[in-house]
């Protein structure tokens, strides 16, 4: 049995699935200079086996506040939803200390894997009401939207773009122990 000092500061072992109800996966990115647009998936995965995670969210899963630009973003112009139908992430190492946590690991999105670290906060394990354990991820990580050949823009009337290029990927993951 591990003690309390080792539970927070290790990542632990064993099966761990995803609690949907408690979980969720988003981006952002500034829109036309002067605000954020943002948007999530409504379905999504991720696992914890033996320390390493790994997560994906399917493209056509696109929900956003306008559901008018839901088809552009599933377009060519922006995830290629037909020809790329999720978009993964692969952990490769972690670092916690103490609440904090940085994950590195490998981004796929439109095709094109990349190397990112997602950092935030992690709680856990520990017991839920129902004697479950649980373990939970508030992470983010922010892209080069370009990296991933996602490149449309047009020039809005105060001569910025309309996107800006640099996109923040969240994940707040509630897992539970099988």
């Amino acid at each position: 049995m591990s003690t309390t000092a080792e539970q927070a500061t290790s990542i632990p072992t064993g099966i761990w699935g995803l609690d949907p109800v408690h979980s969720d996966v988003g981006f952002a990115v500034t829109y036309s200079g002067a605000g954020t647009f943002r948007g999530g998936f409504s379905e999504f995965d991720a696992t914890l086996v033996d320390g390493k995670l790994q997560g994906s969210a399917r493209v056509a899963s696109i929900r956003v506040d306008d559901p008018q630009l839901v088809g552009h973003l599933q377009s060519p112009d922006f995830f290629d939803a037909e020809q790329h139908p999720e978009l993964r992430f692969t952990a490769g190492s972690f670092e916690r200390t103490g609440d904090e946590v940085a994950i590195d690991g490998e981004l796929t999105l439109r095709g094109v894997t990349k190397p990112v670290t997602i950092a935030g906060t992690v709680v856990g394990p520990t017991p839920d009401a129902y004697g479950n354990e649980r373990i939970a991820f508030d992470v983010e990580t922010t892209v080069d939207r370009r990296d991933f050949g996602i490149n449309w823009n047009r020039e809005v009337p105060n001569a910025v773009p309309a996107l800006g290029n640099d996109v923040t990927i969240t994940a707040n993951l509630a897992l539970v122990q099988a």
